[in-house]
């Protein structure tokens, strides 16, 4: 059992930035991975961006250059600094954990990023 906290989301107008944070906690397993996706209306979940344990990352097409990831092992907290903002960044943000292979994802409940004028 994975229990989040999560902060971080709002409105915002385009160019603008938010700061995202998760911080998880495992009852039972470490965890590895974390990262966010985001679901607009209409849309896919899609992969927004992840960081591993060692602090690899990777990101979305559309958000390279504008978000960073990071990471506090020590707090199980992750942090996605999102910049220059714009409408199409609109949508629901999850955070997830992954706790090793063959243990499901946990997911958080999600935050509203609204990017608008």
């Amino acid at each position: 059992q994975v229990q989040f906290v999560e902060s971080g989301g709002g409105l915002v107008q385009p160019g603008g930035s938010l700061r995202l944070s998760c911080a998880a906690s495992s009852s039972m397993f470490s965890i590895s991975a974390m990262g966010w996706y985001r679901q607009a209306p209409g849309k896919q979940r899609e992969l927004v961006a992840f960081i591993t344990s060692g602090s690899s990352t990777d990101y979305a097409d559309s958000v390279k250059g504008r978000f960073t990831i990071s990471r506090d092992n020590a707090k199980n907290t992750a942090y996605l600094q999102m910049n220059s903002l714009k409408p199409e960044d609109t949508a629901v943000y999850y955070c997830y954990a992954d706790r090793g292979r063959g243990i499901a994802r946990a997911w958080g409940q999600g935050t509203q990023v609204t990017v608008s004028s």
